[in-house]
């Protein structure tokens, strides 16, 4: 029984309502399954094997047809393991609005990137052709012109499924953004919807804070930090050194 129909069942019982929410007696919903805390004051939600997070987990590995100064390439996300870091961004469609200002803007920074250790990769369900297509077209047209990084066809859509972006009734991909390192763990994640683009300042940024605290793994990065900035010990004694200095 779902949630819904269990309260609707129980809304003339309201003490019924209460006391289950209250000692964490409600039925399972989906895979999330409420268990009774020790307090007996609230409920934990337990996720399955398969809800695992992306984030502090392996990503996906694929290897799908790619464009790349003007040629059709393969790439394998695996193969970047132990050697580079990787920016892993999808977008919905080719020839279409948001996107181009997204993508070019990452070419347009790629050095940055590269100086980094980090490899940039823009995927799309679009095919390989369509991809060439529009690589082929001025930017003053709406296209993008040569780019620094390939463009991954995923016309099989089994990649923007397994990072979990996949439109399902429209078949496009939301515009979701990951950072995996070079041991192939998702570091970072943003989805946007359809509409909003992404900043390349703040994808930088998070990928220096990330590198900053794999170098220095006794420390932590506070909200908004830029490298040359202070960083934090993250115990209750040593952080008040931060706290202190703000």
């Amino acid at each position: 029984m779902g949630l819904d129909q269990w309260a609707l069942k129980n809304r003339n019982d309201p003490d019924t309502v209460h006391s289950s929410l209250q000692y964490g007696v409600v039925p399972s919903i989906g895979s999330l399954t409420c268990i009774p805390s020790s307090s007996r004051r609230s409920f934990a939600v337990k996720a399955q094997a398969d809800d695992l997070p992306l984030v502090g987990n392996k990503a996906p590995d694929f290897e799908a047809e790619a464009v790349f100064d003007q040629e059709f390439i393969k790439v394998k996300l695996s193969e970047y393991i132990g050697k580079k870091y990787v920016i892993l961004f999808f977008y919905p469609l080719d020839f279409t609005f948001v996107c181009p200002t997204e993508i070019t803007a990452f070419s347009d920074r790629y050095e940055e990137f590269e100086k980094l250790n980090t490899e940039v990769l823009g995927v799309s369900v679009d095919s390989v052709f369509s991809h060439l297509a529009w690589v082929q077209t001025e930017r003053k047209s709406g296209g993008l012109g040569d780019l620094n990084y390939p463009l991954v066809s995923d016309i099989t859509k089994s990649i923007s499924k397994s990072f979990g972006v996949l439109i399902p009734d429209q078949g496009i991909a939301l515009r979701g953004l990951f950072i995996i390192d070079k041991e192939g763990v998702i570091q970072h994640s943003t989805i946007n919807n359809l509409g909003i683009g992404r900043s390349v300042d703040e994808t930088m940024r998070t990928l220096q804070a990330l590198q900053y605290v794999q170098e220095n793994p006794d420390e932590v990065c506070p909200a908004g930090w830029k490298p040359g900035e202070k960083s934090m010990k993250p115990d209750p004694k040593l952080s008040k050194e931060y706290f202190s200095a703000i």
